[in-house]
């Protein structure tokens, strides 16, 4: 049998946090691999061992038979090894031709030859089904493009050994459908793929085998024809998990959120929630269903004050809190688990400690005269890492040390741990591994049962079909209808986000 990539009893060590315990991993050719297990299991550590981000403590790497040591990303760029992070490795401000060729420049003359480039990259682009436009700025494209000009980055430095790291996360359906295609292309091509993920459709849809991870340990390859999404569910958790989220009929009270007439432009200018009225009463989960780029973000962040609106009404209890500080809003009884954890939930080179304080620092008991309590807040953190299961080694590490499901359980112990009247969950699971997303509907619809007005905001259908009592779609910055999840189909929800009438859709009114 021959493999591509051996990864023989692999073994990474931090400190004392064993991250990859003695793994092993064979790649066949012309397969798509899938490298499942949950968040902060080891999965993305085994990959940066193959890229030579990170040095292995133990164990053997063969590429095509041979032993090989990869000391750093460019010897495995020379074995033909690329990696399409999950988070991308993109300049901005430069162009997707610049991007794709940087580090290996064509000349001419001693000056970059820009216009071969574009042609070499336009070659590429087609060949592989990839659409991208060679002269576009990084900043003013899709998240879906900037993903292809990563891959387009490994394909033009000769890379016939792909990794991905988690390449749907930040996709819409249709993207995630369309990448879909691109890898099977490639595997069409000769090519060879790691798929690091933990959804377990897309794993059934597009791999061959899959090899699951637990904890840092290698728990078993199999075929994914001989296997269902049940039983890796529970290979990779450890024990049986509920993709139906248990809930019973919600017993909603008095309006809690109150949007009336709402209006808010983005940074260009142009009107992105347009004259948007909603409610949210006490006691119910609302889901607010859309393809991304309908207003959703621009109406979270109107809500919470991170931007300001343009007019309209925005009240929480009766009151108004349109275009108040954040602080301010926070203070009346909002929660917001933000849909960029990074960006606007973390700061990321505090310790994961002081993150679980950064909305009541200032209050007591974690600070008196302007002086903080550390020792009050550490022994905050602990009891919320503890409640709501953040896997880190201690409250001391840095937030940016922590997997992306640990980071965004730290982030919703925080929010929920305030009390506040009304929660927004932004793309609350985006990323995460389903042992955690059923930790994380459960806690939200405890708040629900509390008496709390949740707010969901989710790409992810099943999630607002699962977990939501009603569903508002949202379009142009509207919203055009408001459903019953228990009588509406993910087709019919699909037609609505679209901009398809209630009649076309097949809804009642």
């Amino acid at each position: 049998m021959e493999y591509v990539i051996e990864m023989l009893n692999i073994r990474k060590v931090f400190g004392n946090f064993v991250a990859n315990d003695n793994i092993t991993l064979q790649l066949k050719k012309g397969e798509i691999h899938a490298l499942l297990g949950e968040n902060g299991a080891g999965k993305s550590t085994l990959m940066n061992v193959l890229f030579g981000l990170y040095q292995p403590d133990g164990g053997e790497i063969r590429v095509k038979g041979q032993t090989v040591k990869i000391s750093n990303p460019n010897v495995a760029n020379d074995l033909g090894i690329g990696m399409v992070h999950q988070h991308f490795m993109l300049v901005d401000t430069f162009t997707v031709t610049e991007n794709i060729i940087l580090g290996s420049e064509p000349t001419k003359l001693g000056k970059i030859d820009i216009k071969r480039a574009e042609q070499e990259v336009r070659e590429l682009s087609e060949r592989y089904g990839l659409a991208v436009d060679p002269t576009a700025k990084i900043a003013d494209i899709s998240v879906g493009m900037q993903q292809r000009v990563e891959i387009l980055k490994t394909l033009y430095r000769g890379a016939d050994i792909l990794i991905f790291d988690e390449p749907t996360a930040v996709l819409t359906p249709q993207e995630i459908q369309e990448l879909i295609q691109i890898m099977k292309a490639l595997v069409r091509e000769g090519k060879s793929i790691i798929l690091i993920t933990h959804k377990l459709k897309e794993i059934m849809e597009v791999c061959d085998r899959v090899t699951v991870i637990r904890r840092g340990k290698g728990i078993g390859t199999l075929n994914v024809a001989d296997t269902n999404p049940n039983e890796l569910a529970a290979l990779m958790v450890g024990r049986e998990v509920h993709f139906k989220t248990e809930k019973r009929e919600a017993t909603p009270g008095k309006d809690v959120l109150e949007i009336k007439d709402l209006v808010v432009k983005d940074a260009r200018g142009v009107t992105v929630v347009n004259h948007l009225d909603l409610t949210v009463r006490a006691g119910e989960i609302v889901g607010i269903a859309g393809v991304d780029g309908n207003g959703q973000s621009e109406l979270i962040e109107a809500i919470t004050g991170l931007i300001k609106a343009e007019s309209g009404s925005i009240k929480l209890n009766g009151k108004e809190i349109l275009n108040l500080p954040p602080r301010k809003i926070t203070e009346a009884g909002v929660g917001h688990i933000p849909q960029d954890r990074h960006k606007h939930g973390l700061v990321l080179d505090f310790p994961i400690g002081e993150n679980i304080v950064l909305q009541t620092y200032y209050q007591e008991p974690y600070s008196k005269n302007g002086i903080l309590n550390f020792k009050n807040i550490y022994d905050k953190a602990r009891q919320l890492i503890k409640e709501f299961d953040v896997r880190t080694p201690d409250e001391y590490t840095k937030a940016r040390a922590l997997s992306g499901g640990n980071q965004q359980k730290a982030i919703i112990g925080r929010e929920v741990d305030r009390n506040p009247d009304l929660l927004i969950a932004a793309q609350p699971t985006r990323g995460l591994d389903v042992g955690a997303i059923e930790f994380i509907h459960k806690r939200l619809i405890e708040q629900r049962d509390q008496g709390k007005a949740v707010l969901l905001v989710s790409f992810e259908l099943d999630e607002i079909m699962n977990v939501s009592d009603r569903i508002a779609v949202i379009y142009e910055g509207k919203i055009v209808a408001i459903v019953d999840p228990k009588e509406i189909t993910e087709q019919e929800l699909g037609l609505l986000m679209a901009g398809s009438k209630r009649k076309e859709a097949g809804v009642s009114s």
